[in-house]
């Protein structure tokens, strides 16, 4: 039954009762007040008999009058008084879980963020209300954990390079390192992973805050894919690895090109790093429902099942011999979902059967591509960073 029936059931209870009492009590009030009359008349029993129909019969009759009415009053009100409390009682009920609610949502409140309502189970608004607290106070306690885990990890992605830079210059300065140009780059290269992991950081801290600018115009795909297949194609080599296209003709999205180009090199710099020499990364795009979907896939070892819904999360590390001295962050696919959240894409990886891993994201087609326009940056808006598999 919902609050609302039980709340009407409960007024008209109340009133019921009330009725009740006195439809009862009346005929037994009335039927004495009347019978005290006519033995007042013919001289039967009782106060005031055999006083006839003198001037003493109306005094008394006003008299029985009154007295009928106060008991109906007083019977009325008794009637009244036992609704009233059977109302509160039912109240007190209906308004139990409430309390327990609100308990639960001071605790809350003082950061007891594991307390639940208790009233989940209920099947009406309470139990929604309940259920929909319930949820409220999961994700609070989900996300309290992940920015513990989150400032935890940042301070340790932020430790390994301070400790390599303290150890570097104090064996230089103890004369058990030379001063020689290769200890100097170690700490630049350092330093730049510091720069790299605060950049990173920023940009997942202004997406999270809604702030990350975005300036999209209509992008030519293949132009964009062409720009980065470029940008990494000396890597690859060095790697022995072929960086491939499979690029739909025409396909134009309306998004930010600096932006879009960081999520693309980040995703090309995760596949590099994870296929083995000899092996091929291929970029292709494709209409989907959603608008353009540009995927990147390698012929790597794939991903473990149970990594899968992990990938995106912020310093997840599907491979935990990953060795940070490359210069990845361990933010890379990070960003990919809050650049991809940030357009109102999506974004998402899978395993290919008999191939390797395929890192997508979608972006809304855009229906030409403006003549005027510029055509993408050759650099991009962020530094692209590697991901966590």
């Amino acid at each position: 039954m919902t609050l609302r029936l039980r709340l009407a059931a409960t007024f008209a209870l109340v009133a019921l009762v009330t009725a009740l009492v006195v439809a009862i009590a009346t005929p037994a009030i009335v039927g004495r007040g009347f019978a005290r009359l006519q033995a007042d008349e013919t001289g039967g029993p009782g106060p005031g008999a055999g006083q006839g129909a003198g001037p003493m019969a109306g005094v008394h009759a006003q008299q029985v009058q009154q007295e009928t009415v106060l008991t109906l009053v007083v019977v009325a009100l008794g009637a009244a008084a036992i609704a009233s409390l059977m109302g509160v009682v039912l109240a007190g009920r209906i308004a139990a879980p409430l309390g327990r609610l609100g308990a639960a949502s001071a605790a809350v409140a003082r950061g007891e963020l594991n307390r639940r309502s208790g009233i989940a189970d209920r099947s009406d608004e309470i139990g929604a209300l309940g259920r929909s607290f319930d949820a409220m106070a999961s994700g609070l306690e989900q996300a309290e954990a992940s920015r513990r885990r989150f400032l935890q990890d940042a301070a340790h992605e932020l430790k390994t390079p301070i400790a390599v830079i303290e150890a570097t210059m104090t064996a230089v300065l103890d004369g058990v390192y030379a001063h020689e140009d290769r200890h100097v780059q170690t700490v630049r290269d350092q330093a730049r992973l510091m720069a790299r992991i605060v950049d990173d950081l920023r940009t997942i801290s202004l997406a999270d805050a809604g702030d990350l600018r975005l300036s999209r115009e209509p992008l030519a795909v293949e132009e964009l894919v062409e720009q980065v297949i470029d940008a990494f194609s000396a890597r690859a080599e060095s790697a022995g690895l072929r960086l491939n296209r499979d690029i739909a003709p025409g396909t134009v999205v309306h998004a930010d090109p600096g932006r879009v180009k960081q999520v693309l090199g980040a995703l090309l710099d995760n596949a590099i790093r994870h296929t083995p020499t000899g092996g091929a990364v291929v970029i292709e795009s494709r209409l989907s429902g959603r608008g353009v979907r540009v995927s990147v896939r390698d012929t790597g070892p794939g991903i473990a099942p149970g990594d899968l819904a992990h990938l995106f999360e912020r310093f997840y590390q599907a491979d935990p011999a990953r060795d940070r001295s490359t210069g990845a962050s361990g933010l890379g696919l990070s960003i990919v979902k809050a650049i991809i959240d940030a357009h109102g894409g999506a974004v998402g990886a899978e395993n290919v059967p008999g191939e390797g891993a395929r890192f997508w994201f979608e972006l809304a087609a855009a229906d030409r591509l403006d003549p005027g326009a510029a055509p993408a940056p050759s650099t991009s808006s962020g530094s692209p960073t590697g991901g966590g598999r």
